[in-house]
């Protein structure tokens, strides 16, 4: 819910506060007021997009925000774990446009992405603008529609699972099919240097092996002269430092048998002894395993050569030059067998067509259980709303694919049928208006008024399923009029039973319905248009009413037909 609006220097507004209330909140006011201005803050708010324009001449920048109740099981705050956003009793959404082009959003006084405040206002608000209910005349955002009355979800997700599979091996398959005559010409030089390569054959961190041997075998002579020279000084010529150490070890031994202080110098002795007996052994030990081998230190320097040739031509590293030998090899073996390649690609995307085709009949099945299910709905809300026998269908229709249109699914009765984006369907809503009239395309012969209460009554539906917290309203009371409009707001207070409901109307019927209201006025401030919002009290929307019946001239039968509406006393 929608517990607080506050807006600044934007559009007419200079500075706003509205306290929104449970139930179905009514805005009413002149023609050129604001009213709609209030709507394009929230939509703002929610994530729509940003212009300039509606920066208030004179200043910086508009800054709007919202602050409202959210229910713990909301998905909302779901979305707000996901960001790592503290979750409070309350959230606050904000958003500041600025005339420097900068955008910014902040979820709890936390900056987030626009993409964020997107997600967190699907799932606030449902807001109808001035014009949607035209979207009923376009014929695709009947699927839209219908599929926002259900829970498609699982259905949906398995199609487009098996969709994105299908697509890519098709994608796979005409790559395949444009690059064969490409391979086919390169096969010979592919032949080539896999030859060249292979002559070589390169094994992963050899080249670093065999430079280390390099360096070893370059340096054999020295290796040899210098290990002897160590085990000679350290223990086997004369006057040797581990003979000298054996000295000084004794002495110390002598002396700590006298003085307990050389205890330690004695251990240390002995250390340093083990430790020349160990690198003694282990330099006599390299020592002897070192040979001179003129024939292998040939055979290593020739195979860098080879490596060096082989990375200038094919990568720079060896390690590329493994990789390009697997991509032309796979190149190579494609060219050799194109046809088999394509034929065992083509029972797959058979197998992936059947198994598309499936999901995609589960979810038109779910649809068709839809429409089943909302039909009876929306026959009895248009019955209600002044419709008189009106008869209420969806018709579903598939597309057939021509013969070089590969885009198609094969259903469980083996018939081709092309995929869509949303599946297989394309639908259109059919309506009877009259009774004894065959039912007949919506776009073609629904007037303005029943469009609107068309939509009022998908909106319902839609509210039952999406259990959507706030419903904005933007004059969807256009073409209606006299009782039909009070069976409208009458329609519009039961719906605010279960959600909060945000409504501009002209309309004094449905003003009559509100639980509040609220009038936005236009007046001049230091010769500058100024828009603002006020809550009515009882007898201010008599007469906030009376002017929707009568004009600014207010006579004693609208002021009582006010009263009448609003159920009070003369």
């Amino acid at each position: 819910m929608l517990t607080t609006l506050q807006i600044s220097d934007y559009a007419l507004i200079k500075e706003l506060t509205i306290e929104f209330k449970d139930g179905l909140n009514i805005i009413t006011g002149e023609t050129g007021a604001g009213k709609s201005i209030l709507i394009g803050a929230l939509g703002l708010l929610l994530g729509e997009r940003a212009s300039l324009e509606s920066v208030r001449n004179g200043a910086k920048k508009s800054v709007i925000e919202g602050i409202f109740e959210v229910e713990k099981s909301s998905p909302v705050n779901d979305i707000l774990r996901g960001n790592e956003i503290e979750i409070q009793p309350e959230l606050i959404v904000r958003r500041e446009v600025s005339l420097k082009g900068s955008n910014r959003c902040f979820l709890n006084d936390t900056p987030v992405p626009l993409s964020v405040i997107k997600d967190i206002g699907n799932n606030l608000v449902d807001l109808h603008g001035q014009h949607e209910h035209q979207s009923l005349l376009k014929t695709e955002n009947h699927l839209l529609l219908l599929d926002a009355s259900g829970d498609i979800r699982p259905q949906l997700k398995n199609y487009l699972s098996d969709k994105t599979r299908l697509s890519k091996a098709l994608r796979e398959l005409n790559d395949l099919r444009g690059r064969e005559n490409s391979i086919r010409e390169k096969r010979d030089l592919f032949d080539f240097q896999i030859q060249e390569i292979d002559a070589i054959s390169p094994m992963p961190g050899e080249e670093e092996e065999l430079e280390a041997e390099l360096k070893i075998l370059e340096n054999s002579e020295k290796l040899l002269e210098s290990t002897t020279g160590i085990y000679t000084l350290l223990y086997d010529g004369e006057n040797t430092i581990y003979d000298n150490l054996v000295t000084v070890r004794d002495m110390l031994q002598d002396l700590a048998g006298i003085d307990v202080a050389f205890s330690e110098k004695l251990n240390e002795a002995e250390s340093a002894l083990a430790n020349i007996d160990d690198i003694a052994e282990f330099t006599r030990s390299y020592r002897d395993k070192i040979d001179l081998e003129p024939v292998r230190l040939e055979e290593v320097r020739e195979r860098l050569g080879a490596f060096n040739l082989l990375k200038k031509k094919y990568g720079g590293t060896i390690d590329a030059v493994i990789t390009y030998r697997k991509e032309i090899g796979a190149e190579y073996d494609l060219a050799e067998n194109f046809a088999g390649k394509i034929e065992e690609l083509g029972k797959e995307i058979e197998v992936l067509r059947k198994n598309c085709g499936l999901s995609a009949e589960n979810l038109s099945r779910k649809r068709k259980q839809i429409a089943e299910n909302i039909k009876p709905e929306i026959e009895a809300s248009l019955k209600y709303l002044g419709i008189n026998d009106p008869v209420f269908e969806v018709k579903f229709e598939t597309v057939t694919p021509s013969e070089k249109d590969e885009d198609f699914v094969i259903l469980p009765d083996g018939q081709k049928v092309t995929y869509l984006p949303g599946g297989i369907d394309q639908i259109e809503f059919f309506i009877s208006t009259n009774p004894g009239e065959e039912v007949k395309p919506l776009v073609k012969i629904a007037s303005g008024g029943e469009i609107s209460r068309i939509m009022l009554s998908l909106k319902t539906i839609l509210a039952k399923n999406d259990r959507l917290p706030l419903l904005v309203f933007d004059e969807i009371d256009t073409g209606v009029s006299g009782r039909i409009a009070s069976k409208v707001g009458s329609a519009m207070k039961s719906l605010a039973a279960h959600h909060q409901i945000i409504a501009i109307t002209h309309l004094p019927q449905i003003a009559a319905s509100g639980d509040h209201q609220f009038v936005v006025e236009k007046k001049k401030s230091e010769d500058r248009a100024v828009s603002n919002i006020r809550i009515l009290d009882k007898e201010e929307r008599v007469t906030e009413i009376a002017k929707l019946i009568s004009g600014e001239e207010l006579t004693d039968s609208a002021l009582g037909s006010a009263r009448e509406l609003l159920h009070m006393p003369y």
